[in-house]
């Protein structure tokens, strides 16, 4: 765990020491063998599920992939920030890669925690950055707007989660996920107990966003620059994920009976955000209700409670953090191109950047769940364990698939096929940078295909 916590601990004074001319390679370079050191934690050799480095961090395989892809997109964020954010003082440039770093600390030590109140406050702190990287470095005057319903939505769902880990340490006398999983279940009866219970949940589907709460989403998307789109999309929205498997298991005798409504909410909000996506203008904004579509089949699967449901899940997020992140960084190179998101007014772009087109192309192809890439052995999987649970589920799942083709297709349609308009003409050419940075996110996405129990090893 250290390996990968200490040096980027040291990318920080990595980044205040180094000339100007070189701070943009050098915090690339260091990022990105981060990451390859990161790689090494795939190598699973424990029989006992825990590798520790100290007794409040560790690594299991359910957090494993998750702590891969936070140290695998910091690179590509700062890769893709580069552009926009060159123009600026000196200072502000470093300021903002330092709070790109400080977002990867957070995030390593909330999925590497052993105690669950060490994970809430690092959940909680990946706020603040996200908050400024959201409200400082924003495009439009509503960011302000977009960051206090970012901050009231997550706060407001957080504090029940806190007075219910309060409550658990009192009952148990421990908050440590290796003696709690392996603990006799609590026996839990009363009505207060069934508040306990949405108490723990809340946070967590809020984070994801389940469809109901999930407001905050596309205007936290719409607003942020680049950087702040693909680390929400990527790993935040997994935070919720993850912390909710972890908590499921604790929560066992009451989520028989309690879980209907929100697997009913998460089941409704596929269709439902699917269906706003195929009417949406802005670019940003379409991908941003995909992800609250995605995010509500993995809800659906994490809340039933079976290992093909909780296989899918975790699946369905690695695959779908890489593919959201490079579908944010393609609207970004059009929007840096063409200034605007109005997908009418930036159409017709094969013409102008064919390579583009394919990237394009793949990466929307990967948000449909095309075989035979990770993202459809995801969702096979969860629809095939909602099936199991219940066979009306197919008749949602059934219809939210078919209509994340159809958006899917009229995204790519929109953007990159037709007559180009007259007034984009003369437009810069693509740099390497951004074919590298594509190639960053899809080529894991195609390597999964060869070997996808790195992601599911942790259930068998």
């Amino acid at each position: 765990m250290l390996k990968v916590l200490i040096p980027t601990i040291m990318l920080f004074p990595t980044i205040w020491l180094t000339s100007p001319k070189w701070l943009w390679s050098t915090t690339i370079t260091h990022g990105l063998l981060i990451a390859l050191v990161s790689l090494t934690w795939l190598k699973w050799t424990s029989e006992v599920g825990w590798t520790t480095s100290s007794l409040y961090l560790a690594t299991d395989p359910l957090s494993t992939p998750l702590l891969v892809l936070t140290c695998w997109l910091l690179p590509l964020m700062i890769l893709a920030s580069q552009n926009h954010i060159m123009p600026e003082p000196i200072v502000r440039q470093r300021l903002y890669i330092t709070l790109l770093t400080s977002l990867q600390t957070f995030l390593i030590m909330a999925f590497g925690a052993t105690e669950i109140i060490m994970f809430y406050v690092m959940f909680e702190a990946t706020l603040i950055p996200t908050l400024i990287i959201i409200t400082r470095w924003g495009n439009q005057t509503e960011r302000l707007n977009a960051g206090t319903y970012f901050l009231f939505y997550t706060l407001a769902g957080s504090l029940p989660l806190l007075v219910a880990l309060l409550l658990l340490q009192q009952t148990t006398g421990t908050l440590s996920l290796l003696i709690l999983q392996h603990s006799q279940p609590l026996t839990l009866t009363s009505w207060g107990h069934k508040i306990w219970w949405a108490g723990c949940l809340i946070a967590f589907l809020v984070k994801m966003p389940l469809y109901g709460v999930h407001l905050w989403l596309p205007k936290a998307h719409v607003e942020a620059p680049v950087a702040g789109s693909m680390v929400l999309a990527a790993v935040l929205l997994k935070l919720g994920g993850y912390g909710m498997m972890r908590m499921m298991v604790m929560l066992d005798p009451l989520s028989k009976e309690l879980a209907y409504p929100f697997i009913i909410l998460a089941l409704w909000g596929i269709i439902m955000t699917g269906s706003i996506c195929l009417r949406q203008t802005d670019l940003k904004s379409l991908i941003a209700y995909s992800s609250v579509s995605h995010m509500g089949l993995v809800a659906g699967g994490i809340l039933i409670q079976t290992p093909w449901g909780f296989t899918g899940a975790i699946i369905l997020m690695i695959a779908h953090g890489l593919v959201s992140s490079a579908l944010f960084c393609l609207a970004n190179t059009a929007y840096e191109r063409t200034h605007s998101r109005t997908m009418i007014l930036a159409r017709g772009l094969q013409v102008i950047f064919p390579l583009t087109a394919v990237w394009w192309f793949i990466a929307n192809l990967a948000n449909l769940a095309l075989p035979p890439l990770p993202n459809l052995m995801g969702e096979i999987m969860i629809i095939s364990a909602l099936f199991n649970w219940s066979p009306l589920t197919i008749v949602l799942t059934g219809m939210g698939t078919l209509i994340t083709a159809g958006y899917s297709l009229y995204l790519f349609l929109m953007s990159q096929r037709g007559p180009a308009p007259n007034h984009i003409m003369g437009l810069p050419p693509f740099h390497t940078r951004e074919h590298l940075l594509m190639t960053l996110h899809l080529v894991p996405v195609l390597l999964l295909t060869t070997k996808p129990e790195i992601m599911w090893g942790w259930c068998y």
